[in-house]
This record gives C-alpha cells, sequence and structure tokens, in this order.
C-alpha cells in the first residue's frame, strides 16, 4: 500500500513542547517495519512550533506571526534531526520537503512537487513534509496538517491517509467532556448530523481539531481514498491498520 501517515503535534510533544521521546521512538519504530514489509509511506510531521516553543523554552504558544515563525525555524530543525536519526537507526533515509499553500495550488509547481515526492518514494526514501512555517502567512498557510496530509494523499495517488491525533476517532460527543461519547467506527457520508459532531481546535498547541479532520476526510472520500482517525499515542495501531483491522473511525473514499 501507499499510506500517507499524519502525526499531530501532541503524537510528538508533551504539552511542555518538549519531545515525547517515547511516542516518537516507537513511531519511527513501527514506520520503519511497515517500509520494510513493502509499502510506502509519505509522513506528514506538525510539530515544528510546538518543538520550537520547547526548545526556546517558551510560556506558551507565540500568537503573533514573526514569534511563531520564528519557533517554526528552530523546531523544524530539530524535528528533522529526530526523524534523521531515528529512521537512520533502522536503515531508512529521510527526505524533507516543505511547502505553503501558494505551492500547492500553483499548477507547475504543484507538478514539481508530485516528481520529488514520486522519486523518493521509487529511491526507497521517507518523505517528510510540514508545512513551511517559517515563511507561510495566512493568505499563502495551508492553516493545518489534517489537510495538507489530505492533499498530499491525493497528489500522491495514496492508498490511505491516517490521522495520528489525541483522540482515538470520531465519537457521537466529545469524550473530554461527556462520558457518554459512543466512538463511530465508520462513516460513508459526510452528512450534515457527522459534520455536526466536529468540535473545535485540538491542543494548545496544534492548530487542528475534528473540524479540520472532517475536511481531510472530505478531500479523500472525494478522491476515492480512505481515511482513519487513530489515536497517535499507541503507534502499534498501525500494524492493526495495515493488517485492514477496525481501529478508530474509517471515512471510505468513494470508489
Amino acid at each position: 500500500m501507499r499510506v500517507v501517515i499524519k502525526v499531530g503535534t501532541s503524537t510528538l510533544t508533551h504539552r511542555t513542547g518538549n519531545l515525547n521521546i517515547r511516542h516518537v521512538e516507537e513511531l519511527c519504530k513501527v514506520i520503519s517495519d511497515l517500509k520494510n514489509a513493502g509499502n510506502e509511506i509519505i509522513l506528514v510531521s506538525s510539530g515544528a512550533i510546538g518543538m520550537g516553543v520547547g526548545k526556546l523554552a517558551l510560556r506558551e504558544k507565540p500568537r503573533d506571526m514573526p514569534t511563531k515563525q520564528a519557533a517554526a525555524a528552530v523546531g523544524q530543525c530539530e524535528l528533522m534531526y529526530t526523524y534523521d536519526k531515528l529512521f537512520s537507526a533502522y536503515g531508512h533515509v529521510v527526505g524533507q520537503i516543505l511547502v505553503t499553500g501558494s505551492d500547492l495550488k500553483n499548477a507547475e509547481r504543484y507538478i514539481n512537487f508530485q516528481n520529488t515526492l514520486n522519486r523518493l518514494l521509487e529511491m526507497q526514501a521517507l518523505p517528510i513534509i510540514n508545512e513551511n512555517d517559517t515563511v507561510a502567512t495566512e493568505e499563502i498557510s495551508v492553516g493545518d496538517n489534517d489537510t495538507l496530509g489530505a492533499i498530499v494523499a491525493v497528489g500522491a495517488g495514496a492508498d490511505l491517509l491516517i490521522l495520528l491525533s489525541d483522540i482515538e476517532g470520531l465519537y457521537t460527543a466529545d469524550p473530554h467532556t461527556d462520558a457518554g461519547a459512543v466512538l463511530i467506527p465508520s462513516v460513508t457520508e459526510l452528512n450534515q448530523s457527522i459534520l455536526s459532531l466536529a468540535g473545535n481546535a485540538g491542543s494548545e498547541l496544534g492548530t487542528g481539531g475534528m473540524q479540520t479532520k472532517l475536511k481531510a476526510a472530505g478531500i479523500c472520500m472525494d478522491s476515492g481514498i480512505d481515511m482513519i482517525i487513530a489515536d497517535g499515542s499507541k503507534p502499534l495501531l498501525l500494524y492493526d491498520i495495515a493488517d485492514g483491522k477496525p481501529v478508530g473511525t474509517r471515512f471510505y473514499g468513494r470508489k
């Protein structure tokens, strides 16, 4: 399979912004094993700003654009250093691709992006994609890496997009506040009742939430690609997904 895995800030870092070593090490180990089994993996990784917050010892996620971009510049170095070190230990080469919204909207640059991505996969490398937060502004940003993951999945002709998040899937209510919330195992149509279940933005260090995940699901489903929301704190679930077992919430693409 060709699979795009999107990893959220909450999976990569603690609330302090510092690296969650256990989660990241296990994630890289499982992804490496899935690649060894013959799967083509593309990693869309959040975390640059969050890791920059930790590295710079900031008390909270910055609100102004220059500080966000400065944090991203510091954090992106730390993020790629960590990935390169961990994946290299399992014999895999990583390649970094940083994009902005304008790169994906411009036809020529989008084709160049696809060509680079496909060549990296042909060379058995592991592409790691993130929004270029150091230069992106509100006008040219994708806005969140859930949407970026969906755009990448479509552009790569992927079989599946997996969103690893701080929630196990789509629930009938917010499980953080409602003990009676029930996990919805599968979705075949994004009707109004499903869209109404979207809450607000997620973690303090991230930019996403269920709204962006449902938007990503719509992009994938319209292109015939399945999407799964799963618990990012349990990377071993990726094995179950690869084996076709039910995990989290699966959104079925229109075939």
